[in-house]
């Protein structure tokens, strides 16, 4: 048996995990900054799992997050694959657009501001 004929990882089993994209953290990441400065949100967390990937975002370092932005994939051809579910677990915002699912959380802002 020769060694490079055994591959103890093979690829053709899928992606080990889900993470966000580059672009879709910038956007996120954008709106996060606002909060900040707004006084709203003061840290965030960032989660790959197998089946999806979660940005929580948190008014205090030790307690629940106020808001989790999901990103499901395997609900991309069905609802959309971003998510905006609250502290209580409802989703607040569900679409294939992540800007669009995002503005749920921009209204808020607009309204700490004023």
């Amino acid at each position: 048996m020769s060694f490079d004929k055994v591959q103890p990882f093979s690829s053709s089993s899928g992606p080990q995990q889900v993470a966000f994209h580059r672009t879709e953290l910038s956007v996120i990441l954008s709106l996060y900054g606002r909060m900040v400065a707004a006084g709203e949100w003061r840290d965030y967390g960032i989660s790959t799992l197998r089946d999806l990937a979660v940005f929580s975002v948190f008014r205090r370092t030790a307690e629940h997050p106020l808001y989790r932005i999901e990103k499901r994939p395997k609900l991309r051809g069905r609802q959309g694959q971003y998510a905006v579910v609250g502290m209580d677990g409802q989703i607040l915002k569900r679409g294939h657009d992540l800007k669009t699912v995002l503005r749920v959380l921009e209204r808020k802002l607009i309204r700490s501001v004023t």
